[in-house]
């Protein structure tokens, strides 16, 4: 049984990405804002089995999935104040 916690930095791990706080904010950073008309899953700089796994976590709402929402949300704009 996989008991390993599915979160951003155990996320960045099963991607084969540097994983500490630091590192995922400089991740965060440099990619920061996808634009709003692309899916997570088909940003540039994903290796194929890096945006296979992020599209298949969604689409089979998996473990993975509340890490992969909370990644996109990170790389969004930020919404405009009204």
């Amino acid at each position: 049984m996989d008991t390993t916690p599915h979160n951003l930095s155990t996320l960045f791990d099963q991607m084969g990405l540097s994983s500490d706080a630091v590192a995922i904010e400089r991740f965060v950073h440099d990619h920061r804002p996808l634009d709003p008309e692309i899916s997570l899953h088909r940003a540039s700089w994903w290796t194929p089995a890096q945006a296979d796994f992020l599209k298949e976590a969604l689409k089979a709402d998996s473990d993975w999935a509340m890490a992969v929402d909370e990644l996109n949300a990170l790389l969004r704009p930020a919404p405009e104040a009204t």
